[in-house]
């Protein structure tokens, strides 16, 4: 799943707020609502892994965002 992750990251990107609080608290729900992890400790660290998972999308997001912005005020130069 740490694919999806980096995608929901990659594709919300835009708002990396709301993306990191929706993997970090969304991803142990689903975790715990599909019966593939038990409700205690170890939520905590799915959600700090689906926090990082969902960081790497959100900063390539925002990487390229930069570049476009950097790549258009130079052609309006």
């Amino acid at each position: 799943m740490i694919p999806t992750l980096i995608l929901f990251g990659l594709v919300f990107g835009r708002w990396w707020r709301l993306s990191l609080i929706a993997a970090a608290l969304g991803w142990p729900v689903l975790l715990a609502a599909d019966d593939v992890m038990s409700v205690g400790p170890g939520l905590l660290g799915a959600s700090g892994l689906a926090l990082a998972n969902t960081g790497v999308g959100v900063l390539i997001h925002q990487g390229i965002l930069r570049m476009m912005r950097v790549l258009r005020t130079e052609q309006d130069r």
